[in-house]
């Protein structure tokens, strides 16, 4: 007798969809449970094994991490060649540069009375971060109020280190990184105008309850 087939796991909510007053479930946040650290990969949204531009996943490698803006990188300084062709052509970009100049306008985050936290600096490393998907961001988001404390800290920790290893990989990887922090950016801004509709909508619905309840209705 065969095996019964496992129950498929219900699709994680997404922007748009109802999320309960005391805020989602921490379980629904993931498609697929998260890879343990150390093997995280950003999503790129391309085929699996590859990145935006075709190329392999990026990896830790032996080279030097990019130089500072401003200082010319020289083969007495560990770089290659390749390495030396990637900085000429990227110019002044560094890994965090674009999700820096992005900003948290109209990105809420609900109410959280157990727990403390600096939002703004948590949506920046949200909003920097290139291994969690626009969906994933936004039912994070959603699920702060069920949130502990020790989860808060440890998502911001992932966060931070997450930050700090793409920084640190050496140029051959800036043009990959780059692409990956335009698509990104771009997922960011959609968010933000989903936020921006739905507030017109909650909005609008106040204002239809009001007049009902002038009325008698």
């Amino acid at each position: 007798m065969a095996d019964p087939t496992p129950p498929t796991p219900p699709t994680p909510p997404r922007p748009g969809d109802p999320i309960p007053d005391e805020g989602l479930d921490p379980t629904q946040v993931f498609a697929a449970p998260p890879p343990p650290p150390g093997q995280q990969q950003p999503a790129t949204g391309g085929a699996q094994g590859q990145g935006d531009d075709g190329s392999t996943p990026m990896q830790q490698d032996s080279g030097p991490p990019p130089p500072p803006v401003g200082t010319q990188a020289t083969k007495e300084m560990g770089y290659d060649d390749e390495d030396l062709r990637i900085l000429g052509e990227v110019g002044d970009y560094r890994f965090g540069n674009l999700s820096a100049k992005l900003n948290n306008d109209h990105i809420a985050i609900p109410k959280h009375p157990e727990t403390t936290f600096d939002e703004q600096l948590f949506l920046g490393l949200l909003r920097g971060s290139i291994s969690l998907t626009r969906d994933e961001k936004w039912r994070i988001i959603q699920a702060v109020p069920k949130l502990s404390q020790f989860q808060i800290d440890e998502l911001q920790k992932i966060l931070e280190d997450e930050r700090r290893k793409f920084s640190e990989l050496s140029p051959k990887h800036l043009l990959q990184l780059q692409k990956l922090e335009q698509k990104h950016g771009e997922d960011w801004h959609d968010l933000q105008s989903f936020m921006v509709q739905k507030s017109a909508k909650q909005e609008e619905q106040s204002q239809v309850d009001d007049i009902r309840k002038q009325l008698g209705l």
